[in-house]
């Protein structure tokens, strides 16, 4: 008994010997974490990029774009499609060098109507800057869409699809049932759709706000749950409690629009963009 204790009781010194010189070694082995880093570091060097203005860069404190991507769960090995990214392509400039080695950036735009139209406008814009930083934008996929018919691709081929500050345009147009549901038809089962808005007043309804850039939260939530999303998270990311949502010219009067001119300026200034939801909807895996 007492050698069969003896070999038991080595063989567990040298078990705690070995995990000991295991959790020593861990740090370098941890090839998950360290991804996970080089990940975030990654972004954090895109939003530093010397390709995006200082005015750009200045938007970030009121959009927060590094935490409402990691709220969103956006990988830079997916396939994400951006809905109106418009001429200035503020999160374009974010999004297609962050995803371009490993993942792939679609930039879905309105196709124009009129040559000298604001798509076309916005279209040419786009364009013009995708050409100017090829080391950046050089894989951007341009795909342009019919507003009464929207398609952003093949079907089930987005790993994720985003729309920042447009759905309150769709609303306005009559547009966003398709849109809404040309969304679900390009993601994959089980992907993801982030949505960021101007937030209306609660229990302010759609009519009482038409025109003014804000919408109901709960609006938004019916429009996606029709088309078949599942809402699974809302995040105050970009909410903002300055924002009183009672201006002369709707949300734009506030930054960066500033519609009033320089009458108030500074006190619009001082609030801030507006008071924003962040909802993430998912694509269910199984009807």
């Amino acid at each position: 008994m007492k050698t069969i204790s003896k070999i038991l009781l080595a063989a567990c010194a040298a078990f705690a010997i070995n995990a000991c010189a295991e959790a020593a070694d861990a740090p370098a082995n941890k090839p998950v974490s360290a991804k996970a880093d080089t990940t975030s570091a990654n972004l954090d060097a895109v939003l530093a990029g010397d390709w995006r203005s200082d005015k750009n860069k200045a938007r970030d404190q009121y959009r927060h774009p590094k935490q409402t991507l990691e709220f969103f769960g956006v990988k830079p090995t997916q396939t994400v499609v951006e809905l109106e990214p418009g001429g200035a392509g503020w999160y374009m400039e974010i999004l297609a060098p962050w995803l371009k080695a490993q993942g792939h950036y679609v930039a879905a735009t309105f196709k124009p109507t009129r040559p000298n139209g604001e798509a076309a406008r916005a279209l040419d814009s786009m364009n013009k800057r995708i050409a100017e930083h090829p080391a950046q934008f050089g894989t951007v996929q341009v795909v342009q869409f019919e507003a009464k018919a929207p398609e952003f691709g093949a079907p089930e081929s987005a790993d994720v699809v985003l729309t920042f500050r447009n759905v309150h345009n769709w609303t306005d147009d009559d547009t966003a049932p398709q849109m809404f549901k040309a969304m679900y038809a390009v993601l994959k089962k089980g992907g993801t759709l982030g949505v960021v808005d101007h937030r209306a007043k609660p229990g302010t309804t759609l009519a009482a706000n038409k025109e003014t850039g804000y919408l109901p939260t709960e609006v938004v939530v019916k429009l996606a749950t029709d088309a078949g999303f599942k809402l699974v998270a809302q995040s105050e990311i970009n909410a903002n409690p300055k924002d009183t949502k009672d201006y002369p010219k709707g949300v734009w009067t506030l930054p960066p629009t500033f519609a009033m001119k320089e009458v108030d300026h500074d006190k619009y200034a001082a609030i801030g963009e507006s008071d924003r939801m962040t909802l993430k909807f998912v694509k269910p895996a199984v009807k």
